[in-house]
């Protein structure tokens, strides 16, 4: 049997700054642990030069490491993994945010865990074990928590971190739930795991760490949040 290899999505916009520490820190993880890796940078046509840094990138660490893979505009997260599937070469793959609310070094214990009882999908979560979420004032962390409570106590998929976005999944896993997931934005990830579950994949779970962002704005406004209620009650009433 081949060897595992380890594919990143990071969809972009506008993360010049954090593109080329976050590559680094993930080349030289997979590299320490003697992994198979490759990243797929999804970029929605940031005007900030992203793309020019990703090409930078592709120049220092090798195309069989790093792809470009640009998009016309904002389209969304959910359709830039559908996007960054198509050329992901490896058979895990994995999601994160590219802000660096997410830290690479995770990533090996995100990989023993699915080793361990060869789950379909590992979720880190920022709600168990020593996981925790970092600079976030009171109001975001009472919006998360409420928002996985609710989400929880509502639809009931026994992963204690529904809106968190690191995660490692079994490329066919991956490809057969956004194939069935229908929402857009925050609400997404959650759905994924909801969608999940009904199909009956199996969740392992590793506590992580969740910083926020180091540079740029907080995507997380008032719109979403009502748009995460919205999400809920919709997953609730079609699942």
């Amino acid at each position: 049997m081949a060897a595992n290899k380890y594919s990143v999505i990071l969809p972009t916009y506008n993360e010049k700054r954090n593109l080329p520490i976050l590559v680094y820190l993930l080349a030289k993880t997979f590299k320490e642990h003697n992994l198979d890796w490759e990243v797929v940078i999804v970029d929605d046509n940031s005007p900030d030069g992203t793309q020019d840094v990703a090409r930078k990138l592709i120049a220092v660490f090798g195309a069989e490491h790093i792809q470009l893979r640009a998009r016309a505009g904002k389209l969304g997260l959910g359709t830039a993994y559908v996007h960054g599937l198509q050329y992901v070469t490896g058979n895990f793959v994995i999601i994160m945010d590219a802000d660096f609310s997410h830290h690479p070094e995770a990533i090996p214990e995100l990989i023993a865990k699915q080793k361990s009882e060869d789950f379909d999908i590992v979720t880190g979560t920022r709600y168990a074990g020593d996981g925790g979420v970092f600079g976030w004032d009171l109001k975001r962390k009472l919006v998360s928590r409420g928002a996985n409570f609710l989400a929880a106590t509502v639809l009931r998929p026994n992963v204690s971190d529904l809106t968190g976005s690191f995660r490692l999944y079994k490329k066919p896993v991956l490809a057969k739930i956004i194939e069935v997931t229908k929402s857009k934005g925050y609400v997404f990830q959650m759905e994924m795991m909801v969608r999940a579950r009904s199909l009956g994949f199996t969740v392992g779970e590793v506590p992580i760490s969740f910083v926020d962002r180091l540079y740029g704005e907080s995507k997380l406004g008032g719109d979403e949040i009502v748009g995460y209620l919205k999400g809920v009650w919709a997953l609730f009433t079609s699942v």
